[in-house]
Parts: C-alpha cells; sequence; structure tokens
C-alpha cells in the first residue's frame, strides 16, 4: 500500500515507476517539478486530487527488477543510465536532426512552427551531448570512485571540484532547461499531433520528438531523483567517517 500523503511526485515515480504513467496523463511533472506533492501538484494542474490519488492506488504494486531503480546499487544505475539513456540519445538525435531540417525546409512556409521546433531541437541536442560529455567525464567517475572507497573501505582523494554537490547542481539545472526546450517543442507541436495532411516524414518527426522526450523524462527522473539525492548522502557518509 503506497502512503499517498508523505509523498511528492517523485517519491512516488521511484517507489513505483508504473505510477509515472498516471502523472504523464495528467500532464503532472515527475522530473525536474517532482519534490512537491501530490495535493499540491493537482492543485497546481487544476485536477482533482481524490481522482487521481484513486488512479494511484490502482498502478499495480508488483514492480520487476528492470523497474525498481531505487533499489539498485549506485554503479549499476549509473551503467543502465549511460548505456540506455546515453545511448539512447546519442543513436535518437542525428535522425530527428534530419527529419526535422527535412520537414522545416519543406514544410516551413506552411507551418511556421517547425521552423522554431528545428531551431529548439538543434540547441537541445547541443546541450544535451556536452551534458552528458560532463556526466561521463567528471561526474559518474567521481559517484563510482564514492562507491569502491565505501565498497573497499577506503579513504577518498577530494574531488577537484569540491562536494559531489556542486556539479550535480550544475546538471540539475541543464535538466531544467532540457526540459523546458522540450515542453516548448510539445506546445508548438500541439502535443505532437501532426496536421491530418502531413507527409510521413512530418509525421515521423512528430513521433520521434515525443518518444525523445519520454526517455528524457526517465533519464532526469532517474538522475535528480535517485542517483544524485544517493550520491551527496554517501559523499556526506564518507565525509563524516
Amino acid at each position: 500500500m503506497i502512503n499517498i500523503k508523505d509523498k511528492t511526485v517523485a517519491d512516488l515515480v521511484s517507489d513505483n515507476i508504473k505510477t509515472a504513467n498516471v502523472f504523464k496523463k495528467h500532464g503532472i511533472d515527475f522530473c525536474c517539478g517532482g519534490r512537491i506533492s501530490i495535493e499540491k501538484a493537482c492543485e497546481k494542474k487544476g485536477l482533482d486530487y481524490a481522482t487521481v490519488v484513486s488512479e494511484l492506488f490502482q498502478v499495480r504494486v508488483v514492480k520487476s527488477e528492470i523497474e525498481d531503480y531505487n533499489n539498485w546499487d549506485l554503479d549499476k544505475l549509473i551503467d543502465y543510465i549511460i548505456k540506455v539513456h546515453h545511448s539512447y540519445v546519442l543513436e535518437a538525435i542525428p535522425l530527428i536532426i534530419q527529419y526535422s531540417d527535412k520537414v522545416a525546409k519543406v514544410h516551413g512556409h506552411h507551418y511556421e512552427e517547425v521552423v522554431k521546433i528545428n531551431e529548439l531541437f538543434h540547441t537541445v541536442a547541443e546541450e544535451l551531448l556536452q551534458h552528458m560529455q560532463k556526466e561521463e567525464k567528471i561526474l559518474f567517475p567521481y559517484i563510482l570512485d564514492l562507491v569502491k572507497a565505501d565498497n573497499d573501505d577506503l579513504i577518498l582523494s577530494s574531488a577537484p571540484f569540491g562536494s559531489v554537490q556542486n556539479p550535480i547542481q550544475m546538471m540539475n539545472k541543464e535538466h531544467e532547461t532540457a526540459g523546458n526546450i522540450l515542453k516548448e517543442i510539445s506546445n508548438l507541436a500541439n502535443s505532437y499531433t501532426p496536421p491530418d495532411e502531413a507527409c510521413n516524414t512530418f509525421r515521423a518527426l512528430y513521433a520521434s520528438l515525443e518518444e525523445f522526450e519520454q526517455d528524457l523524462h526517465l533519464h532526469i527522473h532517474l538522475e535528480n531523483n535517485i542517483l544524485f539525492p544517493k550520491s551527496i548522502a554517501l559523499e556526506s557518509k564518507m565525509i563524516k567517517a
């Protein structure tokens, strides 16, 4: 039984990833803006709190290992983020840019929004590529060193950036920026609903953008609400020890 009142949106999704589907259905942000109560989130969206809670209780409590991210070791979670989400972003960006460039060129005179969508996606793509490099080259290796030092009872050398909270704060800001850009793209794309007369490339672009945004939401959730808080807690424990 899930205790709704004592949990934030992010907490609930961390406990059971299946609840993300309920929040997504109602337009409730569970990644960057997830650190508020369910009641507050409903209030902001003008939703009936009792209805949303009822839907959350209907979510199956049984979780498979692949969904139980909150109980994974941090090294396993980092490996999953890189192999699943970072790899997806690297593969998806070139394809979406091809679609976006073509749709903007061919249909931009009639649908001005696709020109702006193209500009925004180029921006977020560049920012995400740089962002993931910083994670893989700087932040993640330090977190892995924390895990190893804790497991082997070793003394950890101080990081050049000071506390792990410093790069995490930067990553959180960059996540928020990327999320806001994708939200703007979604609004321009009418929640990824192509015009009735849209060609297949136009439809493929919107479908790919929607998939990209969905993946980014889970990607950011895993980092903001699970990996980062646990890394901060682990470093704090190591310092006190």
